[in-house]
């Protein structure tokens, strides 16, 4: 039986720890939702459907997470390879790997590559060249978060039905959405220009704390229930795909702030 790791959250599940509720649209049919956290910005990227697959726009130097959403009443063994490489075991992925164990509904956010139980480095978009996967010698799959979902053997039904929706997870973008839907092309009738270099990478990022504890999962099937995957690169590229984006504040944009003084200024002169 493979080693398997228990994000601790599940714990505060049980302690009465309100997960965040299941979206309407999903990544992919199944029990596990897929989203891309970017940390410094406190925000849920945005999702934009194009030719067959799912695009989100990262920001060089920012750390991300995964968020991970069991919108099911069952425990689910999560495989999760970032950039074709097993985020837990450093291996090159593939779906029969250890993973990540979720409760029945919960919700977790994964911040980086696991060094130990206790420990990640941060998952941070970078150039391909400073990308972990680059590193390591394996940079033919940079730009792609992607999760294989199993069901457990047996399984017991811990609730019975879903929360009370709290918490917020990324919707994908109205416009992309619908430009998306109305767009009858399949994926051999693709614009024939060339795709543009991937710009983006998930570098090794600074060590941070984060628990989780081994636990042992029977897989139901040989084969996973859910794949499902994220394409990830800087929002010049997308747009060069001829993606959409929502506007979005620039960095040097100035952010309102409701108390931007400390004191009262005086008035004008007459």
């Amino acid at each position: 039986m493979k080693r398997l790791l228990l994000p601790l959250l599940s714990i505060a599940l049980l302690a009465g720890f309100t997960p965040v509720a299941p979206e309407r649209s999903r990544v992919e049919r199944g029990p596990v939702e897929l989203t891309l956290v970017d940390r410094d910005r406190d925000d849920a990227l945005p999702r934009y459907r194009h030719d067959g697959q799912y695009w989100v726009a990262g920001e060089r130097g920012h750390r991300y997470a995964v968020r991970l959403h069991n919108a099911s009443p069952e425990r689910v063994l999560v495989v999760l390879s970032v950039d074709g490489i097993n985020a837990v075991s450093g291996e090159s992925a593939t779906p029969d790997q250890t993973g990540y164990v979720l409760a029945p509904w919960q919700s977790t956010d994964i911040t980086g590559w696991r060094k130990s139980n206790d420990e990640v480095a941060q998952f941070v978009f970078s150039s391909p060249r400073d990308s972990y996967a680059q590193r390591t010698g394996r940079g033919e799959d940079l730009g792609v978060v992607g999760i294989a979902v199993f069901g457990e053997k047996r399984a017991v039904r811990w609730l019975p039905g879903p929360p009370t929706p709290r918490g917020r997870i990324a919707k994908p973008a109205s416009r992309a959405e619908a430009a998306a839907d109305s767009s009858t092309r399949s994926m051999a009738e693709m614009s024939s220009a060339p795709a543009p270099a991937q710009r983006l990478g998930t570098a090794h990022g600074d060590r941070e704390f984060s628990s989780v504890r081994d636990t042992s999962f029977e897989r139901a099937t040989a084969q996973p229930v859910q794949i499902s995957q994220l394409r990830y690169d800087s929002a010049r590229n997308l747009r060069a795909r001829g993606i959409v984006l929502e506007d979005r504040a620039s960095d040097g944009d100035r952010i309102p702030q409701a108390f931007p003084q400390r004191f009262v200024a005086d008035p004008p002169r007459r």
